[in-house]
């Protein structure tokens, strides 16, 4: 098996993003939960993600969310970003909180709601240009409920002329990244359900505009790094939107309902070649209602890497040769080899080698930063959704 003192160069690439939201209140659909110490604003959300990053060497850039982090001047907030040790990255639209998208945007029969969802993505694509951000990330929740509701073929044309007048807004250093859901919030369909609507939605776009795989987002059994292997074949995956699920978009921590998954997707990334490019862009999307937002982001961060050092041991020759060879327990046991293989003392030590604390997790606790803004963070007006 290959030793982790050959991957040490690979691990060294790794980039995980982080969610502003991650870092503002949220729950169920029935309460959204406070917690101490609650990020009250953007800049806020910056300090907290910059914490991540200090303590695992993992988390150099921060994901906004458009207008949820929108403040009086971009210009300071990416300085202090960049005070914090870290950059602002991705931005992401959203169009599914206004009335006026109770039916629709940028699907929407309506040309005066489909324009305004529209503008809504020249400004997030203004925001970029101030942020020097590449990506453009869209999610629609746009879908029907019942049968007949809306013509089904209409919405797709209409969704097929939404997008490409944003995408020839964006910049030649730009890419819009289109994510897909199979449900929720629409019941009976949704617009983007899944990534070969998604794919033939940006294929028709141009060479800029890519797929977002987020793990949440696909049915019980749905095999995920089959869709992984299938968009890095075609050249159109751009990102990942790293979460774990139970049932639905349970939007947990990565790799915390199937551990194994989260290995096999990684392992899917590596061998086509989608791991230590700037291409395919590794993010978390997730909501902590009721972990610690801070650790369980340093939690996150560490099951990707984790799992990805256990996804490069996997001896590629060998695997190759056994299937080559039609052995079918041979090649399986190789791949198993790799994934029960305990990667943590050495990825400590590892850590330890590049100046950063050996356990994050515990080197956090110690630090005193949680203790401090629940100190001081007290009034004001928590984020939350919608903020």
């Amino acid at each position: 098996m290959t030793s982790l003192t050959s991957i040490a160069s690979a691990l060294a690439a790794q980039a995980i993003e982080l969610p502003s939201w991650a870092f503002g209140n949220s729950g169920t659909r029935f309460k959204v939960f406070g917690s101490p110490g609650t990020a009250r604003d953007p800049f806020e959300k910056i300090s907290d993600a910059a914490r991540v990053h200090k303590h695992t060497g993992l988390a150099p850039s921060v994901a906004l969310h458009i207008p949820w982090d929108l403040v009086d001047s971009i210009a300071d907030l990416k300085k202090h970003a960049e005070d914090n040790g870290v950059t602002l990255g991705t931005i992401n639209s959203n169009t599914f909180q206004d009335d006026d998208y109770k039916l629709g945007s940028v699907t929407h029969s309506d040309p005066k709601i489909r324009q305004k969802a529209i503008d809504h993505h020249f400004a997030c694509i203004d925001v970029m240009h101030e942020t020097g951000s590449r990506d453009l990330k869209i999610w629609l929740a746009d879908g029907t409920n019942y049968p007949g509701q809306d013509d089904m073929r209409a919405r797709q044309d209409r969704l097929t002329d939404s997008l490409a007048t944003i995408y020839e807004r964006i910049g030649t250093d730009q890419r819009l990244v289109l994510e897909y859901k199979f449900f929720e919030p629409a019941f009976y369909h949704t617009d983007v359900p899944d990534w070969g609507s998604a794919y033939a939605q940006v294929s028709a776009l141009g060479d800029r505009a890519m797929v977002c795989l987020d793990t949440g987002h696909h049915a019980p059994g749905t095999n995920i790094e089959f869709i992984v292997m299938q968009l890095l074949r075609l050249g159109k995956l751009g990102s990942f939107d790293f979460n774990s699920r139970f049932y639905a978009d349970d939007d947990l921590i990565v790799g915390a309902a199937d551990p194994f998954q989260l290995f096999r997707i990684l392992s899917e990334v590596i061998r086509g070649g989608g791991y230590g490019t700037p291409d395919i862009a590794f993010m978390l999307d997730q909501c902590h209602n009721i972990e610690k937002k801070i650790p369980g982001q340093i939690r996150s961060v560490l099951n990707v890497q984790e799992m990805t050092a256990r996804a490069l041991l996997i001896d590629g020759d060998a695997l190759a040769a056994a299937q080559e060879d039609g052995d079918v327990l041979a090649a399986n046991g190789i791949v198993m080899d790799a994934f029960y293989t305990d990667v943590r003392p050495a990825l400590g030590a590892w850590r330890e080698s590049r100046g950063l604390p050996a356990d994050p997790m515990a080197a956090y606790a110690a630090s005193g930063y949680q203790e401090k803004i629940e100190a001081e963070r007290v009034g004001g007006t928590q984020a939350g959704w919608g903020a």
